[in-house]
């Protein structure tokens, strides 16, 4: 057996990797090759401790021809283009990946990226009609960049097609207590609890995050994010990821406060500069039913429930406190917007879901009109956000109405 950071790899008679477990004896990935040379089967483990099922070229697509489908138990997900996982000498496109439960794309990437350290390729490219930033920060997590820091904006050169990956494959470990821990050559990804715990910064790129990996006191703590700051600790570790503790905070008492409506149209707004300009108005149209309330949540800033926004009232208390000790009216401001960034953060992916069930059950006239939406209209976007900031001002006590 052969290994590394923290991983055990067993290889066949032909130094092919058939196996691969963490630093707890625990597979998370078995592969089968056939007499051929040909992959038979890959299985790669999940964050929720589930298996993922590679069944190489059982699937076929109109956009790119032959594809390998992928599984769960046995239902078919999506499948991406073939690989010749042999001779890995690309990074294929998947077809759909919101199919896949959480972390399964990243699973193969890896699986993708071991194999093609194993085989000593380098200068991949991704061949697929989806150079988008979601796919790019799922690549970093697997992949290096070649260039290094000649490349200004690695992000702009992926989504035009210039980048070529390197193999940088990560180790996985399903720790005691349901904690899923991803490293390289340090703790950079955790999971727990539906909750996805990430860096702030990968090689240079930030990575918003409302749940964030970082070093306290020589420990790695993943805890609830906000401006700046820790909210909430969740979990605690050693630097080569044993977990100590993972527990969330004691559920508060306060009774859930009303907060003003228009925020969450400022929310809206915020959630639609950053989606895909067809989902602008049914963003709107969703946000527009929902009624914003302070909230004694405890383990996220804010969450959809129904027909509510509930929003952290801890969250509420660290706003307090900054702009208490606030220089004057433009940093209260910053802290404002700031705040309501971190929220349409937090909000974007389910409010964009909601959004998306509702355009796809809307007339086809209403869906021909949203898909010919080219753009945002910026100024109704300005004057909602600012009318929800001045409104989160108002309700901390900090400025009068």
């Amino acid at each position: 057996m052969s290994g590394g950071a923290g991983a055990e790899v067993t290889r066949d008679g032909r130094g092919r990797r058939i196996r691969e477990q963490d630093s707890y004896g625990e597979d998370v990935a078995t592969l089968t090759w056939a007499d051929d040379g040909r992959l038979d089967e890959a299985r790669v483990r999940l964050p929720d401790g589930g298996w993922l099922t590679v069944q190489p070229r059982g699937a076929t697509d109109p956009r790119w021809g032959l594809s390998d489908l992928l599984c769960r138990g046995e239902i078919a997900l999506t499948h991406c283009a073939a690989i010749e996982w042999g001779a890995v000498d690309a990074i294929p496109p998947l077809a759909e990946p919101a199919r896949l439960p959480p972390g399964g794309g990243t699973a193969v990437l890896n699986l993708i990226a071991s194999l093609a350290a194993d085989q000593g390729r380098a200068g991949l490219a991704y061949r697929g009609p989806y150079p988008t930033e979601q796919l790019f920060l799922a690549l970093i997590e697997s992949f290096d960049w070649d260039g290094g820091d000649e490349i200004a904006d690695p992000l702009a050169a992926f989504m035009a097609g210039q980048l070529r990956w390197a193999p940088a494959p990560h180790a996985r470990a399903l720790a005691p207590g349901g904690v899923y821990v991803q490293s390289r050559r340090r703790v950079e990804k955790l999971v727990w609890r539906d909750r996805t715990y990430h860096r702030a910064e990968w090689r240079g790129i930030r990575r918003h995050t409302t749940h964030r990996v970082h070093e306290v006191d020589g420990r790695v703590h993943g805890s609830l994010w906000a401006l700046d700051a820790p909210l909430e600790v969740h979990l605690v570790l050693t630097p080569d990821g044993r977990v100590l503790t993972a527990a969330l905070p004691p559920v508060e008492t306060a009774p859930p406060q009303p907060l003003a409506p228009v925020i969450a149209a400022g929310l809206a707004a915020v959630v639609v500069a950053s989606s895909a300009p067809p989902l602008a108005a049914s963003i709107r149209a969703v946000a527009a039913d929902l009624r914003p309330r302070w909230a004694p949540l405890t383990g996220d800033l804010a969450v959809l429930a129904h027909r509510r926004i509930d929003v952290s009232t801890r969250l509420r208390r660290a706003l307090g406190e900054r702009l208490t000790a606030a220089a004057g009216r433009v940093e209260q401001v910053r802290l404002g917007f700031a705040t309501l960034a971190e929220l349409g953060l937090a909000l974007g992916d389910a409010l964009r879901s909601r959004a998306q069930t509702r355009l796809a059950m809307a007339m086809p006239a209403e869906q021909e009109a949203a898909l010919e939406m080219r753009s945002v209209e910026a100024v109704t976007g300005a004057r909602e956000i600012g009318a929800a900031v001045e409104a989160l001002l108002v309700d901390v006590g900090q400025l009068r109405a």
